[in-house]
């Protein structure tokens, strides 16, 4: 199945071998020991099926609440619409436009979310213990021992055990996306700015190929690579450059 609607296309030249894996650092067992303590209280078992669950469940429908009352000016925006264009969509939103296409737009966008939750849930869980081995290694390594004693003592303690109970969870406090929700509109609206300076720090790289660019060794590597035939790619190329020139980019 072909991926992406653009693609930077490597030289065919052998691949390199990568590059041997860093040694890890040894850690004090001692160390070690007191920061798997500390991980246990800040980030025990579960917590990502807890964070997956009703906490995200809320923060998704805030989100997708907010982008639904999102004028689309703001959106087509991001795209590179001329100012004249602009003007002519006033201040229809998402939700304007989806109330049309699908009448059950919020309906379905939740099952959507909450299903996908459940299942990331499952899929984070399976990293989990390796995410907390990482974390006892970094906490080891980056406070001493006295520090780690100094911790773990502390969240023995009532507000300690209280604090690291809610320490994963408190970014998604409903007053912490209550000021997240501002984020998206500053970031639509500054995205045309963002885009400019991308393109500027980029001009003196070459663009990336094109199709037509590459050597008849190369389209085979990669339809090879891609698990396609080479006139699939010759196809999909000339509907891209097609649809290029009828939107006049």
């Amino acid at each position: 199945r072909l991926v992406g609607s653009e693609m930077c296309i490597r030289d065919s030249s052998p691949a390199q071998p990568p590059p041997a894996p860093e040694a890890t650092p040894q850690i004090d067992p001692a160390r070690m020991a007191a920061a798997r303590i500390t991980i246990d209280h800040i980030f025990p078992s579960g917590t990502y099926a807890k964070l997956m669950g009703a906490p995200m469940d809320k923060i998704m429908q805030s989100l997708m609440g907010g982008m639904g009352q999102m004028p689309v000016r703001e959106l087509a925006a991001m795209s590179g619409t001329s100012a004249t264009e602009l003007t002519r969509l006033n201040k229809t939103t998402v939700d304007d436009i989806m109330a049309i296409y699908d009448p059950a737009y919020h309906q379905r966008m939740t099952i959507v979310m909450h299903t996908m939750m459940g299942q990331m849930g499952a899929v984070m869980s399976q990293i989990e213990p390796g995410i907390r081995e990482g974390l006892a290694q970094a906490y080891a390594t980056r406070f001493s021992a006295d520090q780690l004693a100094d911790m773990n003592r502390f969240f023995d303690t009532p507000s300690g055990h209280a604090y690291a109970e809610n320490a994963m969870t408190l970014q998604m406090d409903p007053a912490v996306m209550a000021k997240m929700q501002g984020f998206m509109p500053i970031m639509i609206k500054q995205m045309p700015e963002i885009m400019k300076k991308v393109e500027e720090a980029t001009a003196s790289l070459p663009k990336p190929r094109q199709w037509q660019d590459l050597s008849p060794a190369q389209r085979k590597d990669l339809a090879r690579m891609l698990g396609v035939s080479e006139n699939q790619m010759e196809a999909l190329a000339k509907a891209k450059a097609s649809a290029k020139a009828r939107s006049g980019h």
